[in-house]
């Protein structure tokens, strides 16, 4: 029969000479906690500094970035390059489209809903989407106008499709292309500022478009008032998303440079709802060219047509 000094494990045995040869030696009990200094959980923030890092997207979106940036990425002449630019779902494009329609205060566009994951689908798609709303809307306003003249002969315009597609892609890939630009020279003037990725820029403006999706659709209506009032509420919808933010990204820096950043954005912005509108639904009436009748005398009497 095994007595008790056999059923003693080695280990404490081992452990029990070690301390008779080094009695200051420090042990370590399994049931007591280990204290971890409280400076090795990070620095506290400044509660100013906090919302700062809330508004421009430091804390988390940074960690997201570094992430991504270990990715290992495809060759950019590759397919699986691209594709990754079209990696979402439809439930990411609706609450995307669902946030630029209904901005929240004080919250970053960017950081709530693009930086985890940008896509080109949504702004590509939207953009198509307008040409066509615009172009067919644009016809339907010019065929309501007119109706019920007896000289106007409905004729559709194919060309304000190609001119809307070349207005709106240019529009919403030169000025990202610009803006990106911009804040990458500013960044290495002031190390305060946050510069976006010109994805993320293209998708902001991309998203930011939807809302004259269905404004055009309802520009049909042959009523300026009306129209004008839908242009003024589609800017201020798609114009705060732009505004939140691209301001905490340029807040720090000179103050009339910050300032004249985001007017240009908002001025570009408003001229191309007005020009749209303007060109495409607002358009001066053509003078439809008055019948030449003959005369009994041999002749030409051209008659004036209003």
């Amino acid at each position: 029969m095994a007595t008790a000094d056999d059923l003693k494990f080695q280990e404490f045995d081992d452990a029990a000479n070690l301390l008779a040869a080094n009695p200051d030696a420090t042990t370590i009990s399994i049931d007591e906690p280990v204290e971890i200094p409280k400076n090795q959980h990070g620095h506290l923030q400044e509660p100013g500094r906090e919302e700062d890092d809330e508004l421009l997207g430091t804390d988390d979106s940074d960690k997201t970035e570094l992430l991504a940036g270990q990715k290992k990425s495809a060759p950019f002449w590759t397919f699986e390059y691209y594709q990754t630019f079209f990696d979402v779902d439809t439930y990411q494009v609706l609450d995307r489209i669902k946030g630029s329609v209904f901005p929240v205060p004080g919250k970053n566009f960017v950081r709530l809903y693009i930086r985890s994951n940008p896509d080109l689908y949504g702004p590509f798609w939207i953009c198509a989407t307008l040409v066509f709303t615009i172009a067919v809307s644009g016809n339907l306003s010019n065929f309501f106008i007119h109706l019920g003249k007896p000289t106007y002969h409905y004729v559709p315009e194919f060309r304000k499709v190609s001119i809307a597609a070349t207005t709106i892609y240019a529009y919403a890939w030169l000025v990202p292309l610009a803006l990106w630009g911009f804040l990458m020279w500013r960044n290495s003037k002031v190390m305060n500022i946050v510069s976006y990725s010109f994805l993320e820029i293209v998708c902001v403006y991309g998203y930011s478009l939807f809302i004259y999706i269905p404004t055009a659709i309802l520009w049909i209506i042959p009523q300026k008032v009306v129209r004008w009032v839908l242009v003024v509420f589609s800017l201020c919808l798609s114009g705060s998303v732009l505004v939140m933010t691209f301001w905490p990204a340029v807040r720090d820096d000179n103050r009339r440079i910050a300032v004249a950043t985001v007017a240009a954005i908002l001025l570009l912005h408003a001229l191309l709802a007005v020009g749209c509108l303007a060109y495409f639904f607002d358009a001066p009436e053509l003078e439809i060219p008055a019948p030449i009748i003959p005369a009994h005398n041999g002749t030409t009497v051209i008659t004036k047509s209003h």
